[in-house]
């Protein structure tokens, strides 16, 4: 992140790895870091189902996507943005299975509730059309009478909360474009299994036991308190990425933070600074002795831009005219996934890559989903830091939800 490292005070030691592991009493740092282990969990469940066998001769007219609640209908879009021009067929999320769905279609069906009506019905009747259906939602209940026997389910294996289910459905996402789409979609998606070790990288990177210098999720984290947030992406799929960090940050953590396009951003530049520099709502300047107290407390804002961008030279430029004589009052910081960093320790650790940061270990190109699990990950783990420092009254012991067996990082 092209940030300074350190604002802001926590309530209390961001790199007190005990204090945070004994205040952690929801595990939220271990759902958050499960996310390579949902993947890896999805790639068995891919293999065992031979989806590659049972899809790679179809030459689908289209790849349907129905969701239902959770990060489903957030990890379409995100697949839809990122893959969607460079796919070989269309991919189309929608909330209910079209009327013209036929024996040309794989219809891929994905949520959180396995007696969603909604979820049933469209596997019923993509079956009965005739379609391939993949059933992305736990084997149980409607949902189970319905598929089985019938449609390829990769029921979830991972219990994790539900905010951080995100990279589940986007690996099964990337399974089944894989399968369908080959030449068109398969350069432009990772394997599964290498995605998964990426992933670990990163959650370890981003434990509790390593200090906040040397820990990316804990510096989002510290950069956050005490500021009002903006989320920006410098395109469609880190749009998607911005707006799922500003749901995570608000289910986990309690924390509000807004989600939009860099190009709206830049343009509210002037109401930004003229909003931000109004006094805090705490302030009272009966009370208040500039000699004794300091400058009268303002209102700041810090944006965070998430590029995938191979140049981020080009967002950097934008980002510029946050400079100058409004920094501190609205800054800005730029967030990208170093993937090198992580494929490069993951082959030899503790070595310095050589490699650009669009180039992976092997010399190919990073994927853009690869960057966006990442950057997932990163952020995820930066709401459960948030929510378990009591950032904005958090409620680190929430209650758990049906799929949370509790545990440690």
């Amino acid at each position: 992140m092209d940030a300074p490292m350190i604002a802001g005070t926590p309530v209390f030691d961001l790199d007190d790895a005990a204090s945070l592991e004994a205040a952690d009493t929801g595990a939220l740092l271990r759902s958050a870091a499960s996310a390579g282990a949902q993947v890896r969990a999805t790639a068995a469940a891919v293999a065992e189902a031979r989806l590659a066998e049972r899809l790679g001769d179809l030459r689908p007219r289209s790849l349907v996507v129905v969701t239902g609640s959770g990060r489903a209908p957030r990890a379409a879009e995100l697949l839809i943005a990122a893959l969607g021009e460079r796919a070989g067929l269309p991919v189309v999320a929608v909330t209910g299975l079209p009327p013209w769905v036929g024996p040309l279609d794989v219809v891929l069906v994905a949520g959180d509730d396995a007696g969603d009506q909604r979820l049933v019905d469209a596997v019923d009747r993509g079956l009965r059309r005739g379609a391939e259906v993949v059933v992305a939602v736990p084997n149980e209940g409607p949902m189970r009478a319905v598929a089985a026997g019938r449609a390829i389910v990769l029921e979830p294996r991972v219990p994790v909360r539900e905010h951080n289910r995100l990279l589940r459905f986007v690996a099964v996402g990337v399974a089944v474009l894989a399968a369908v789409d080959a030449g068109r979609s398969g350069p432009h998606v990772p394997d599964l299994t290498e995605l998964a070790d990426v992933l670990d990288a990163e959650a370890l990177r981003d434990g509790p036991q390593n200090e906040v210098f040397h820990n990316p999720a804990k510096t989002l984290a510290t950069r956050m308190q005490g500021r009002g947030i903006v989320l920006a992406g410098d395109s469609l799929a880190a749009v998607e990425l911005a707006e799922h960090a500003a749901e995570v940050l608000l289910q986990a953590a309690g924390t509000i933070a807004t989600a939009a396009d860099l190009s709206d951003v830049i343009a509210s530049r002037g109401r930004l600074v003229a909003a931000a520099g109004t006094p805090s709502p705490d302030f009272d300047p009966l009370f208040h002795d500039e000699e004794l107290d300091g400058p009268i407390p303002v209102e700041r804002v810090r944006i965070f831009t998430f590029s995938v961008a191979r140049d981020r030279a080009l967002a950097r430029r934008r980002l510029a005219v946050f400079g100058g004589a409004d920094a501190g009052v609205v800054d800005a910081d730029l967030v990208h996934a170093d993937v090198d960093v992580l494929q490069t320790d993951l082959i030899e650790p503790g070595a310095v890559p050589t490699a650009a940061p669009e180039a992976t270990a092997g010399g190919g190109a990073v994927s853009e989903i690869e960057q966006l699990a990442v950057l997932t990950v990163r952020l995820e783990m930066a709401a459960a830091y948030l929510a378990i420092t009591g950032s904005r009254g958090a409620s680190p012991a929430a209650t758990p939800d049906r799929y949370d067996d509790g545990g440690r990082y």
